[in-house]
């Protein structure tokens, strides 16, 4: 794969030009958009720039992480607080997430979106209330893991770190988590699955797949 050099504004512009430029596959009148990294890559700065850059073209956004869909803890931490596959498979309440974000967002849906269903530091329901995408709108989920599970992306940008680089800026308290990233490099791919990929190896300096 071919990757130029960009700044992080020049990407963010460049990927706001495409989604507004973009139709829904499922003709749902809402765009559905992911910016998939593990949290080394800092996936929600990029989701953060793109919101506000959709805003400013006057698209209305609402922006999800996936660490808000956590499942609680007796389910995630089943296998122990250090588990990669339980990391992989079980930690994200991806049902939820069809349920509460994308389902809305389906042809014919509501619009009413659940920002967060779950607080990992209370172990408890976030009781937040639902918000109303209007049509038009566009949902930027954002998060790791995010890509293979038929989720219906109009748009999937990955934020690709190597090993090397994600073990280098990944906190020691968290580094049980490699197995799970490299698990899904090898299954999901998600340098195929995505529709745009970034390469953040340094974080002053990405790449990407695309032109701007």
């Amino acid at each position: 794969m071919r990757l130029q050099a960009i700044t992080w504004e020049r990407l963010t512009d460049a990927l706001a030009e495409r989604i507004i430029a973009t139709t829904a596959q499922d003709g749902s009148p809402w765009l559905r958009v992911a910016v998939d990294g593990a949290p080394a890559a800092a996936p929600q700065d990029l989701a953060g720039r793109l919101t506000e850059a959709l805003r400013l073209r006057g698209r209305a956004v609402h922006r999800v992480g996936a660490y808000g869909f956590l499942r609680p803890a007796s389910l995630r931490l089943e296998y122990g607080r250090e588990d990669p596959d339980a990391y992989h498979d079980e930690w994200f309440d991806r049902q939820a997430l069809w349920r509460e974000v994308f389902q809305p967002l389906d042809p014919g849906g509501t619009g009413r979106v659940l920002p967060d269903l779950w607080d990992p530091q209370t172990d408890r329901a976030t009781r937040s209330g639902y918000v109303e995408l209007p049509p038009g709108g566009v949902l930027v989920l954002h998060g790791p893991l995010l890509l293979g599970h038929w989720f219906p992306f109009d748009l999937a940008v990955h934020l690709k770190l190597s090993g090397a680089a994600l073990a280098r800026r990944t906190p020691e308290r968290e580094r049980w988590t490699l197995p799970a990233f490299a698990r899904y490099e090898r299954e999901t791919r998600p340098d195929e699955a995505a529709d745009v990929v970034v390469r953040a190896d340094d974080p002053r300096r990405p790449a990407w797949n695309g032109t701007a």
